[in-house]
C-alpha cells in the first residue's frame, strides 16, 4: 500500500476509535454540516479541473488521469460524510468506497502494459482491494468488541456497587444506590 493510503486508513480508524470510546454518539456539531458541504463542493470543483487536464491526453494516461481524479473525489467526499455522520458504519463504508475507486484507479494503471504484467497488474490490484476491505472490516469488528467489552465491564462493577450498597439500609441504601447509578450511567 502506498504511504497515502495508509495515512487515510490511520485517519479513518483513529476518528473511528475515538468515537467509539465515548459512551455516548458524539452530537453533530452545527458547522459540520457546512464543513462537509465545503469538502464536497471543493472535491467536486477539484475533479472538474482535473477532468479537464485530462481532456489535453489521450489513450491509457488518459484513462489513468480520469481515475486518479475519480479516486482522489470519492476519498475528499468520503472522508468528509464518514466525519460529517461521525459513525462506525460511515467509517466503515467510507474505506470500502475508497478501495473500490482506488482499484478502479489500478485497474486503469494496468491498462498500460500488456500480456502477462497486465494480469500481475490486475491480480496485484485485487490483492490490494482485498486487503483494504478486510482491514476495514477487522478494524470495525476490533471497535465494536472493545466497545461490547467496556459495556460488559461497566455493567459487572455496576452490579457490584449494587451488591456493596445490600450492606445498607433505609436511606443511606438509597442513596449508594443513587451513587452508583450515577457514577456508571445507569
Amino acid at each position: 500500500m502506498t504511504t497515502k493510503l495508509k495515512n487515510v486508513h490511520a485517519l479513518l480508524i483513529i476518528g473511528a476509535a475515538l468515537l467509539w470510546s465515548t459512551h455516548g454518539r458524539a452530537q453533530t456539531v452545527p458547522d459540520a454540516k457546512t464543513a462537509y458541504n465545503t469538502a464536497r463542493d471543493t472535491a467536486a470543483t477539484n475533479y472538474k479541473a482535473a477532468r479537464a487536464r485530462c481532456e489535453l491526453v489521450t489513450g491509457n494516461p488518459r484513462d489513468v488521469c480520469l481515475a486518479e481524479a475519480k479516486a482522489e473525489r470519492v476519498r475528499v467526499e468520503e472522508e468528509a460524510g464518514a466525519a460529517y455522520k461521525n459513525t462506525l458504519k460511515a467509517y466503515t463504508q467510507a474505506r470500502m468506497r475508497i478501495a473500490d475507486a482506488n482499484y478502479d484507479r489500478d485497474k486503469a494503471r494496468c491498462g498500460a502494459v500488456t500480456g502477462n504484467d497486465r494480469d500481475v497488474c490486475i491480480k496485484q490490484a485485487k490483492a490490494t482491494l482485498i486487503a483494504a476491505q478486510a482491514d476495514a472490516t477487522a478494524d470495525r469488528k476490533m471497535i465494536e468488541a472493545r466497545s461490547n467489552a467496556r459495556e460488559d465491564k461497566l455493567t459487572a462493577e455496576y452490579r457490584v456497587a449494587l451488591e456493596k450498597c445490600d450492606a445498607f439500609a433505609g436511606a443511606a441504601k438509597d442513596q449508594c444506590v443513587d451513587a452508583a447509578k450515577t457514577a456508571y450511567g445507569k
